[in-house]
């Protein structure tokens, strides 16, 4: 019964894309942190994930969603724009911060009530 919902393709999806924003979020804090060492390259979660878990979402197999990894890499598209080589960029990073936080905001939610319909169930009330 409870390995059901636990096993749900969307709980588990939900579950995968919190995982990646606490990674994302790492990589921002990282991106801030070095905002001014030369030749430092912007990082990010590998936009490959993002069609891994689309892909593995179409199948509806739990398993194949949980066995997906998110991988840290260089953010190829980040351009230097001054002549350090820095290729990070306080506004871009501070706007990618505040959009990881809301996501991982509304990820929570979606766990957060999967599990409050779990306590509904053994307890026989809403809250």
């Amino acid at each position: 019964m409870i390995d059901a919902l636990f096993n749900q393709p969307n709980y588990q999806a939900t579950k995968k894309l919190l995982d990646v924003s606490t990674m994302r979020h790492e990589a921002l804090a990282s991106n801030l942190a070095n905002l001014e060492t030369p030749n430092y390259k912007r990082l990010d979660v590998s936009p490959a994930f993002e069609a891994e878990l689309r892909q593995a979402v179409a199948t509806q197999d739990p398993s194949l969603i949980g066995s997906l990894r998110a991988r840290l890499e260089v953010d190829s598209t980040a351009q230097s724009s001054g002549r350090d080589g820095n290729t990070v960029q306080l506004e871009t990073e501070l706007m990618k911060l505040n959009q990881n936080t809301l996501e991982h905001t509304l990820e929570t939610q979606l766990i957060s009530a999967s599990l409050l319909k779990l306590r509904q169930a053994i307890t026989g009330r809403a809250a």
